[in-house]
């Protein structure tokens, strides 16, 4: 019998700019991360005569979204990160860079030519709240390793 088991806590994580610097998501004030690649593999077109091509697409983009804690330093790190961003030089909006590292499942994502897609939506309640930051990466690269 094939037994696995999962935790959030194997799973780590780098974001980094190079004139920002970077910040390590080893769990505190981490809620979640999911990764998301946009682009179709595949589109068909039908002729007239009912002849199907199929189109192999090539595109390796897609966005990151990270949930953190509203009074987590990632957080805090993140809203520096854009607002530094939102100030700096045009050539430096998308140079975000993020390596997921999960060795337990033998998997390492690398997410480079990043961008912020906005500001962060935050909401001010009773009780504390994940804020989501979406990131957009040029390339996203889901790597195996051997374990």
């Amino acid at each position: 019998m094939k037994h696995s088991t999962y935790s959030f806590t194997d799973v780590n994580a780098v974001i980094s700019h190079p004139s920002y610097g970077q910040f390590s998501l080893a769990g505190e004030g981490m809620g979640s991360f999911t990764v998301t690649k946009v682009t179709e593999r595949s589109q068909q077109n039908v002729a007239a005569d009912g002849c199907i091509m199929t189109s192999k697409i090539a595109g390796n983009n897609g966005s990151v979204t990270i949930n953190a804690q509203q009074t987590s330093s990632l957080h805090n790190w993140l809203q520096g990160l854009f607002n530094y961003l939102w100030a700096a030089p045009t050539n430096e909006w998308a140079q975000i860079s993020l390596t997921i590292r999960a060795p337990k499942m033998g998997k390492v994502i690398s997410c480079t030519y990043g961008s912020f897609q906005k500001e962060a939506d935050e909401p001010f309640e009773a009780q504390g709240q994940d804020i989501a930051w979406t990131l957009l990466f040029s390339d996203i690269q889901r790597l195996t390793l051997n374990v």
